[in-house]
C-alpha cells in the first residue's frame, strides 16, 4: 500500500532523504541500547524551510514527528514507534563566529566538537563539553539543557545560549536569534524551549556565547579523605586562582576499580587506592599565569603544585599528580568521559542521573549506598560526580533481574535525592525514563502550566509525543 504522506515528503525532500526499512535502522535504538523502535520513516531536512514544511505536514495529518540530534542521549527520549524522526544531521553549518562580540550562530545539527573547533580557530572556546561531544549535536544538546564537566565556571548550557530559531509544532518559524545578553521584551521563549526535549518545538540554530580561551591548563587527579574534604579543597583553590577553577569532578575507588576493569591498558591514577578521587583542572587567562619561566615551568602548574602541596602537609590531601604534559592531561580526561562506558560494563543497571545542593552530596552518597544495599547486598555500586555543581551519576548492578528490586533501588534513589531538596534529573533530560519521578515529585502547579503551555503550542500533540509530562 503506498504511504501518501511519505509520498508527499518525498517530493518535498527527495527520495534519498526519506529513509525507510533497513535505511532507517540506524534510528531505530538510541545510544544506551534501553529501549527499541520502528520509524515510520527518518526525514532529513537541509534547512529550515523544509523543517518547517515537515512540521506543518505533520501537524496537519496528525503525525508524530520526534527531533533527533546526535541520538547520544540517556533518558530515551528519540524513541518513536511510527513517528517521523526528524533528523537534523544535513543543517550542520557553523554560520558565524564573531569574535568581536564573542558568539557563534550555528544550525543545530552542528556536531559539538566541530563548534570547539571553529571557536578555537578564533582563540576562543565554546565551554559546554562532555564525552559524547564527537557526535551529540548542539540543538540536541539545547534541547536537553545538557550540563557537561564546566558548569562550574561557566554555568549550564542554557546560560550559555544568548538566541534561537525553532519550528513551532504548527509549522511556524520563531526567530529568536539574538546576540543580547540583556533583553526584557516580554516572556522568554528561548528558555521556554531549552530544556523542552523537543516538545514544544524543533531547535534548528543558535547563537552561542563564546569565551577566551585559557592560555594553559593545570590538571590534577586528587585523592582526599572525603567528598566534604574535597569540596574544602575546591573552594580552596577557587579562592587562590580567582574563579579559574573549570573542572572538579569526582570518581570514587569502586569508579576506578571498573575503569580499570574495562580498559584494562589503563593505568590507575595513584600507586595506592583510594576512596575520593578527584579531577581538578584550572584555566589561566593572565599571560603571567601561562607563559613558562626560564626553568620551563608553568606559573599556573606550579601554583597548582603548591596548592596541594600545603594541603598534603596538612592531610587536607591524600595524595597529587599534577599532569606534566598534554598526554597526562589527556590520559586523566580519559578516565573520567569513559563514564558512559563504565557504567556498561555490568548488566542489569540502574542508573541516575540527579542532582542536590553541593553540601549535601556526601550525606547522599552515604545514604544511597546504604539504601541500595539493604534491597540487594550483593549489588554493585557505581557513581560519579560533577562535584563542582552537585550532580551525580549513581548507578546499581543489581545481583537479581528480579524487576521489583530494580524499581526498589530506582526509588530509594530518588527519595533520598528529593529529601535533600534535590532534583531527579540533573542534566540528561526527563524523556521516557523519568516521567514516573515526574508525576511523583513535581510540583502539581508546576505540572498543570506546563500541560497548559503544551497545549496551548502543540494542540494537536504531534511534538515527541509521550516524552516529558506523565500521561502525555
Amino acid at each position: 500500500m503506498t504511504d501518501t504522506l511519505l509520498e508527499t515528503l518525498r517530493a518535498k525532500l527527495g527520495d534519498a532523504y526519506v529513509l525507510t526499512g533497513d535505511a532507517a535502522a540506524p534510528f531505530s535504538q538510541d545510544w544506551s541500547g534501553q529501549v527499541r523502535w520502528t520509524p515510520r520513516a527518518v526525514l532529513r531536512p537541509a534547512d529550515t524551510a523544509q523543517v518547517a514544511k515537515i512540521v506543518r505536514l505533520a501537524n496537519e495529518t496528525k503525525t508524530p514527528v520526534v527531533p533527533v540530534s546526535g541520538n547520544t542521549g540517556l533518558a530515551k527520549g528519540t524513541s518513536g514507534e511510527g513517528a517521523l524522526m526528524l533528523s537534523l544531521d544535513r543543517l550542520n553549518k557553523v554560520i558565524d563566529v564573531n569574535p568581536s562580540r564573542r558568539t557563534a550562530t550555528v544550525e543545530a545539527g552542528v556536531i559539538l566538537s566541530n563548534l570547539h573547533d571553529a571557536a578555537e580557530a578564533h582563540d576562543l572556546i565554546f565551554p559546554l563539553t562532555f564525552g559524547a561531544r564527537g557526535s551529540a549535536m548542539i540543538g540536541g544538546a539545547l534541547s536537553t539543557n545538557a550540563g557537561g564537566s564546566n558548569v562550574v565556571r561557566y554555568g549550564s548550557t542554557r546560560g550559555l545560549c544568548l538566541g534561537i530559531e525553532a519550528v513551532t509544532p504548527t509549522g511556524q518559524v520563531l526567530n529568536l536569534m539574538s546576540a543580547l545578553h540583556k533583553d526584557n521584551s516580554g516572556y522568554d521563549l528561548r528558555d521556554l524551549l531549552i530544556g523542552a526535549e523537543g516538545t514544544l518545538g524543533v531547535i534548528t540554530a543558535a547563537v552561542v556565547k563564546l569565551f577566551p580561551k585559557p592560555r594553559a591548563y593545570a590538571t590534577a587527579m586528587v585523592a582526599a579523605p572525603s567528598v566534604n574534604a574535597a569540596l574544602d579543597l575546591l573552594y580552596r583553590l577557587q579562592a587562590e586562582t580567582g574563579g579559574a577553577v573549570e573542572a572538579f569532578e569526582y570518581m570514587p575507588g569502586a569508579y576506578i576499580d571498573a575503569h580499570l576493569e574495562r580498559f584494562p591498558e589503563a593505568r590507575a591514577p595513584f600507586d595506592a587506592r583510594h576512596e575520593v578521587n578527584i579531577l581538578v583542572e584550572v584555566g589561566a587567562m593572565a599571560a603571567r599565569d601561562a607563559v613558562a619561566g626560564e626553568d620551563g615551568e608553568v606559573p599556573i602548574v606550579a601554583h597548582l603544585e603548591s596548592v596541594l602541596g600545603s594541603l598534603f602537609e596538612t592531610g587536607a590531601v591524600l595524595d597529587a599528580v599534577v599532569a606534566k604534559s598534554d598526554a597526562q592531561r589527556r590520559e586523566m580526561w580519559a578516565r573520567r568521559e569513559a563514564a558512559a562506558e563504565v557504567s556498561r560494563l555490568h548488566s542489569p543497571i540502574v542508573d541516575n542521573d540527579i542532582a542536590v545542593p553541593i553540601d549535601a552530596v556526601q550525606t547522599l552518597v552515604e545514604r544511597l549506598h546504604a539504601r541500595t544495599k539493604a534491597l540487594d547486598p550483593d549489588a554493585g555500586i557505581l557513581n560519579v560526580a560533577h562535584l563542582g555543581d552537585g550532580n551525580l551519576h549513581f548507578a546499581a548492578w543489581p545481583s537479581t533481574e528480579d524487576q521489583e528490586i530494580h524499581r526498589a533501588i530506582g526509588l530509594a534513589v530518588e527519595e533520598e535525592t528529593m529529601s535533600l531538596g534535590g532534583s531527579f534529573s540533573a542534566e540528561h533530560g526527563v524523556g521516557l525514563s523519568k516521567k514516573p519521578a515526574m508525576a511523583r515529585y513535581k510540583d502539581p502547579v508546576a505540572m498543570a502550566v506546563m500541560r497548559q503551555i503544551k497545549t496551548a503550542l502543540d494542540p494537536n500533540g504531534i511534538m515527541n509525543p509521550g516524552k516529558v509530562l506523565p500521561n502525555a
